[in-house]
């Protein structure tokens, strides 16, 4: 669902970037809000607003996502499909970069590879769009940024959600007041159709994040970390295919130094996973032959001890 997101937000126009994610905000806290009410899920809540520091996280994880849902959608209806897909595909790397700078991780050889990797690519790509990626490294970052503070804060998706638009909920109803105001809004200047499709922007975020949890409960870890990359892909295939935006040699190069990064990160990510689970089957076998097959007392004199 999120890679052909694409698709939707030019169906939105003429309402502006900032417009459409005004009413994102606003729609989405709305249908999180029908959601929780459905399932009854309110006991985190309490003990949120008892937390003042998880408060602070959730405010800096709204404020974060916030920039990366506004530079994506202006980036989707100013035609930067490709360069926005780029942003995701290289999120993968700038997380583990961001573990290594903040939280002090320690990477494997394979790792560091791959983060390498990604760096030239981004060189090579700066050579081919004549400046940096601004809008991919902006993604990138600022989605990093998201999952490092959401790790922090410990919430599920549903209530993360509820709580990040929560915190957008009034500057985001206070811009859209302002601009009914001053005569600038299309919420209701373009007619019925238009005004349901930004209220079904709430729909739009909320949908695809509760199919997400439900496959993360089904799905294995290592496949639910391979899907990852369809949205991207998806996101790319559009840019070129449906909006034919250029994608010269320098490039495609780009792109094929990132991919080249990705499949070393996934190659050594299936291979650790793997390992795990052969040293834990090792020490399982390992404290089964330990273990003494009995106590040297049979089921009976067990039994007859117990009279």
């Amino acid at each position: 669902m999120w890679g052909l997101v694409p698709l939707f937000w030019p169906l939105l126009k003429p309402a502006g970037a900032i417009e459409i994610l005004a009413h994102r905000m606003v729609w989405s806290l709305v249908v999180v809000a029908v959601a929780l009410l459905f399932v009854r899920k309110w006991g985190w809540l309490r003990e949120l607003l008892r937390q003042p520091k998880r408060l602070g996280l959730v405010t800096i994880a709204a404020a974060v996502i916030t920039v990366n849902w506004g530079f994506y959608i202006w980036a989707v209806n100013a035609g930067h499909v490709v360069e926005a897909s780029l942003g995701y595909f290289i999120n993968p790397l700038v997380s583990i970069a961001l573990g290594v700078l903040l939280l002090k991780e320690r990477l494997r050889p394979a790792q560091w590879a791959a983060v390498g990797t990604g760096v030239l690519a981004v060189l090579v790509l700066a050579i081919g769009y004549g400046r940096p990626p601004w809008i991919s490294l902006i993604l990138a970052f600022s989605f990093g940024t998201y999952g490092l503070v959401k790790k922090k804060v410990n919430l599920g998706g549903l209530e993360s959600l509820a709580a990040e638009t929560a915190v957008q909920f009034l500057p985001a109803l206070g811009y859209l007041l302002w601009l009914t105001a001053q005569g600038g809004s299309t919420f209701t200047a373009e007619g019925p159709g238009h005004a349901a499709l930004l209220a079904s922007t709430g729909l739009v975020t909320a949908i695809p994040l509760v199919c997400f949890g439900a496959a993360a409960i089904r799905v294995p870890l290592s496949t639910l970390g391979l899907l990852q990359y369809l949205a991207p892909v998806f996101q790319f295939l559009l840019g070129i295919a449906y909006f034919h935006e250029e994608m010269p040699v320098e490039r495609w190069a780009g792109f094929g130094l990132v991919w080249v990064a990705l499949i070393v990160l996934t190659w050594d990510a299936l291979r650790t996973a793997r390992a795990g689970r052969t040293e834990l089957a090792r020490a399982a076998r390992a404290a089964a032959a330990a273990t003494p097959s009995g106590s040297g007392k049979s089921a009976a004199d067990e039994a007859v001890g117990t009279v």
